[in-house]
């Protein structure tokens, strides 16, 4: 009789550690996880290809930024290519589309685009019909220089440097249809990037490429690349040819409404740039 009693007490203790210990584990768990969940490093977009083919299968998703940088945002030209003021227009391809422009430049190929004359060519995918995007009329295409205008002066028709000439203006080599955001917003950021180099006294070699993707006849986007021959200047990036509010049928150039359609802090990014660069020269 007594050495049941001595076995439930027993019993009864080692019921009760276990318990005891059970919870305590359980609460050092809670303080102490047995596994230290680790952070998980943020999802990086992996960086394009400074191929055409690669460029041109991008697409462009509605809040992105307004341009991609390319290869780094390191340019593929070189510097010491420059030997002259001049700009190597490439023909058109055999849908008659613009394919790229390389331009040596200095401070002797600025100008003003005050009192230029009317442009009439029509480059392929020209269909601008107006559109009303939030209240306001809008005209959704340019054409677009892919030199601008005001970096073109002192050259003739052929690139060839020329004092006196005026800037490459209706120009069917220089001239693609761009989207009225992308002239006149995001291009103006690189475009400016060169203008300053220039007003420093820099010199740059500045090609732009539009990148088309299959038989389309409006481009996907400007392959804008630039570098000044003290290497001050450098810059590599893919020009989305969007419009807010706006969907493009690239096939053909054609256009309707889209309100999902939007370029995330498109008016920002152009207003720091233009003061950044300011800083830079």
């Amino acid at each position: 009789m007594k050495t049941k009693k001595i076995r439930r007490t027993i019993l009864t203790i080692a019921i009760l550690a276990v318990g005891y210990l059970g919870g305590r584990n359980n609460v050092l768990q809670n303080v102490f996880p047995a596994t230290v969940a680790t952070e998980q490093p943020a999802k990086q977009t992996p960086p394009v290809s400074p191929d055409y083919q690669a460029i041109a299968d991008q697409d462009f998703k509605s809040g992105s930024a307004a341009y991609l940088p390319i290869n780094n945002d390191q340019s593929q030209l070189t510097a010491t290519d420059w030997q002259g003021e001049k700009i190597v227009y490439g023909q058109l391809d055999q849908l008659n589309r613009t394919t790229s422009v390389t331009a040596y430049l200095s401070k002797r190929n600025l100008g003003k685009s005050e009192g230029r004359t009317r442009q009439i060519w029509n480059p392929t995918g020209w269909h601008n019909q107006p559109l009303i995007v939030n209240d306001r009329r809008i005209t959704p295409q340019n054409r677009g220089h892919l030199i601008a205008y005001t970096l073109t002066f002192n050259f003739d028709q052929n690139g060839n440097f020329q004092a006196g000439q005026p800037g490459s203006l209706d120009n069917p080599l220089n001239l693609a249809t761009q989207s009225a955001y992308s002239n006149q917003k995001t291009m103006q950021i690189f475009e400016e990037k060169v203008r300053t180099a220039l007003e420093a006294n820099k010199k740059v070699i500045y090609k732009v490429t539009t990148v088309f993707r299959g038989n389309e006849l409006m481009p996907r986007g400007y392959w804008v690349q630039a570098i000044s021959t003290d290497g001050t200047l450098n810059f590599n990036d893919y020009v989305w040819n969007v419009e807010p509010g706006v969907a493009f049928d690239y096939m053909t150039g054609r256009s309707h409404l889209d309100a999902s359609m939007q370029v995330k802090d498109g008016q920002n990014i152009v207003d720091r740039t233009k003061q950044q660069v300011k800083q830079l020269f």
